[in-house]
């Protein structure tokens, strides 16, 4: 059932939990639920250093900004960036995550989602062609292509927000081969008692 009051915008770190499960996203955005695990207090320390608002130039000469707001009008999504770097005039956006690169398209999303809102205040430059993931555990740095493929995908997660945050109750928990997230989610005392 939809309830008619929709949010003004969602958060572009929401769409990371929506694309790893509508569920997750229904509590933590629509109800405010969030629990507290392992993983991410792990996750919340690590990221200190990328939390703090700076703008430092790096070994090579480019700027890095930290914790920059950024926002879409017309995607109706807002949020903060770890990173964005400046190449040559490029913005190259960076996320960083405390884990290890995951199976699924969650990650990818949310950068995308950060690359969309760069390009919305930059008319008549040329898209965005990649950004980086950076997993902490592995001490790795991964190029995201952002191809038209992501982006469909990422202005679609957009679209199921609105519905998802629109609804009176949570989407079913997951099922099939998606359940193999389970088990490691914060949330999963709450959603699966």
């Amino acid at each position: 059932m939809i309830n008619q009051a929709t949010p003004e915008s969602i958060p572009i770190s929401a769409l990371n939990a929506l694309e790893y499960c509508p569920r997750r996203f229904y509590y933590q955005f629509v109800q405010g639920d969030t629990l507290v695990n392992e993983y991410v207090l792990e996750g919340t320390l690590m990221h200190r250093r990328v939390h703090e608002q700076s703008v430092k130039t790096t070994a090579t000469g480019e700027l890095a900004t930290t914790r920059l707001y950024l926002h879409s009008e017309t995607l109706r999504i807002s949020g903060f960036t770890d990173v964005i770097e400046e190449k040559e005039g490029m913005l190259i956006p960076v996320e960083y995550k405390h884990g290890k690169q995951g199976k699924w398209l969650n990650d990818t999303v949310q950068l995308c989602a950060q690359a969309l809102c760069l390009e919305e205040r930059q008319p008549g430059k040329p898209p965005i062609a990649y950004g980086y993931i950076f997993y902490i555990a592995s001490h790795r740095r991964v190029r995201i292509m952002l191809t038209a493929d992501l982006r469909e995908r990422t202005l679609a997660a957009i679209t199921r927000a609105f519905q998802v945050a629109a609804l009176e109750t949570p989407p079913p928990p997951l099922s099939g081969e998606d359940v193999v997230r389970c088990p490691n989610c914060s949330l999963l005392p709450l959603c699966l008692p």
